[in-house]
């Protein structure tokens, strides 16, 4: 799984100009009497994705009136794509959505897929030098060169009682393969991909939670569609984002059977079928799923700590690229407006 959906710099912060090979006419009357609704993906089909391909595998969309395209990820990213008004929905993440926000493109993200933040700080599982990302000093991450990666270090390194002192290289294999040739000592992979992906292949990982070191949570995917999509089609919008809802409660509660859903419309991409079901079970065990057991939801806290941490570290700028002089108030930046209604 590509690291995009957290761990990669966006150009959303100066629009980019948009390929005409993807165009969205939004709420577009099909001609079976349904809505055609647009859905950018992130990157190449994962388990991230799974609730979206169970509901159109079950026809819940359809059964919603929705005749729904799923967008192939091309060389403009979904926050571009929204932003500009060619895609109806996307996939993003906060960091995504805080930053183009913040230059003021229009995006608001209406579904978190993932409540728990789904990137760790690992190293070898046999470094037996690394007890703690204050052991971390001096050593050698392998990142992927969006802004906020040092400074998040930086911040949890201190955090654990170091001085936040390393070395940068740029990742061009994955996160553990560089790990295991000694190309750096640590890297920030995703649990739920790169992670179990490592332990299948034999070089499992030691990992650090974020959050055990006072770094705010992050919702590391998310669903985003635009004000102007939004304010012109409630009813669809609303419509869109129940049936998303009803896909991923079945991912949820089903993770097996949602995998099966999710690599059967996606065989030629999804080979390694034992790595996606192990990825769909831990989604389901801790991710998918909030405290309370909601699903989707978005706290207006966790938003702020984020959007105040990236201002602090000065990588939020407006729309000419300047820095902010304000941390933005992010009650717009999300909405839990579009969910359905707790039952």
């Amino acid at each position: 799984m590509h690291r995009r959906t957290l761990l990669s710099a966006i150009a959303a912060t100066s629009l980019l100009a948009v390929t005409t090979g993807c165009q969205a006419d939004s709420s577009a009357a099909a001609k079976d009497g349904t809505t055609a609704v647009t859905l950018a993906l992130d990157w190449t089909p994962n388990t991230n994705h799974t609730g979206i391909y169970v509901a159109q595998a079950k026809g819940w969309f359809k059964d919603a009136g929705i005749d729904l395209k799923i967008v192939p990820y091309g060389s403009t990213a979904p926050e571009t794509l929204l932003a500009n008004h060619k895609a109806d929905f996307g996939i993003s993440y906060q960091e995504g959505v805080t930053t183009a926000r913040a230059a003021g493109a229009d995006i608001t993200s209406v579904y978190a897929v993932t409540q728990k933040t789904n990137v760790t700080i690992a190293v070898r599982a046999n470094r037996t030098d690394i007890h703690s990302p204050k052991d971390l000093d001096g050593k050698t991450y392998a990142g992927f060169g969006a802004p906020y990666e040092k400074p998040l270090l930086q911040k949890v390194i201190q955090n654990a009682g170091g001085k936040g002192d390393f070395k940068q290289i740029t990742l061009n294999t994955s996160a553990y393969a560089a790990l295991y040739a000694d190309k750096a000592d640590f890297a920030m992979p995703m649990p739920t991909w790169e992670g179990l992906e490592a332990e299948l292949s034999g070089k499992p990982l030691k990992s650090f939670q974020l959050s055990d070191y006072g770094f705010p949570a992050i919702y590391s995917t998310l669903v985003a569609s635009s004000d102007q999509f939004l304010k012109k089609n409630p009813a669809v919008a609303k419509k869109f984002v129940a049936a998303l809802y009803k896909g991923y409660r079945y991912a949820a509660d089903h993770p097996d059977q949602a995998a099966d859903l999710l690599i059967s419309q996606n065989k030629s991409v999804l080979t390694n079928t034992e790595l996606v079901k192990k990825s769909e079970a831990l989604l389901a065990k801790e991710y998918y799923e909030a405290a309370d057991g909601t699903l989707g939801t978005q706290s207006a806290e966790r938003w702020q700590a984020f959007t105040d941490f990236e201002y602090r570290a000065g990588l939020l700028v407006d729309a000419d690229g300047k820095k902010l002089t304000k941390a933005p108030d992010t009650s717009t930046f999300f909405t839990n407006d579009y969910l359905p209604a707790a039952k």
